[in-house]
């Protein structure tokens, strides 16, 4: 029986003028999994995960989830379904963190756009899984860039939506929350939400992704399992330098480049 999918891109490419950015992208993300985006600068992971999210409408091709074309649903029902976390917050948001992590719940509000009692719940978990607690009531524009992702993911889990979809989420994470995020990822996988994200460290993709997407210029290079995708001569070619991918224990990859020939 072949696992669910949670979203599925057939045919899928995007230009910007005449210039093409992505083409003929067909994929599929396996519903409740990690799914991690690789390729260098340049290879179009950031405009693949938007049109994934329906952010940005392709040039060709759909991306459909449930056999629903993402363009279709609308925007509000679409962040039921779909949480985004972008690479950059923006300077000079005046809200405090708790109000700018309760954008999260704007999807679920009633006719009043209030906050619930279960709303406040949801935003109140949100910042202590992300260790935010804290700083619940301290501007947004006064936190350190880790601090601001920390929030950023903190209000994509107050959306409650089932797929995740994160822009180089560990960025502005010091070594501690990298591998707290990518843990909590795990967790988030485990209990049934998809997860999708851009990552340019190879070590964290194929220590916690289930499945990996490579890019390279725009096009699908291989998709599958870090085993998989992750060979010696798949990286060179796409990296254009050599990396391997080593082995020393059960989750327990890392990233070496051998001395060339």
């Amino acid at each position: 029986m072949a696992d669910p999918i949670a979203l599925s891109a057939r045919d899928l490419g995007y230009r910007i003028s005449r210039k093409p950015i992505l083409q003929d992208i067909n994929l599929d993300i396996p519903a409740g999994s990690i799914s991690a985006l690789l390729g260098p600068n340049g290879a179009g992971k950031t405009t693949l995960l938007k049109l994934l999210a329906g952010l940005r409408s392709a040039s060709a091709g759909v991306v459909r989830i449930d056999g629903i074309a993402v363009s279709s649903i609308p925007p509000a029902e679409r962040a039921r379904t779909l949480a985004f976390v972008p690479q950059h917050i923006p300077d000079g948001i005046p809200l405090s963190v708790f109000e700018f992590i309760a954008l999260g719940r704007v999807p679920h509000l009633g006719a009043f756009g209030r906050l619930a009692a279960g709303d406040r719940d949801a935003v109140c978990d949100a910042l202590e899984t992300v260790e935010l607690g804290d700083k619940a009531e301290v501007r947004l524009d006064t936190l350190s860039g880790g601090e601001r992702q920390r929030a950023a993911i903190a209000r994509a889990l107050a959306q409650s939506a089932p797929i995740l979809l994160l822009d180089e989420p560990t960025n502005h994470l010091d070594l501690r929350h990298q591998h707290k995020l990518q843990q909590l990822l795990v967790r988030l996988a485990e209990s049934g939400k998809t997860v999708i994200e851009v990552l340019h460290d190879l070590a964290l993709a194929a220590n916690y992704a289930d499945h990996v997407v490579l890019i390279d210029h725009g096009r699908l290079v291989a998709d599958g399992s870090p085993e998989q995708v992750m060979r010696e001569d798949c990286l060179r070619a796409v990296y254009e330098c050599p990396l391997r991918l080593v082995r020393h224990a059960p989750r327990g990859w890392h990233m070496e480049m051998p001395q060339a020939a």
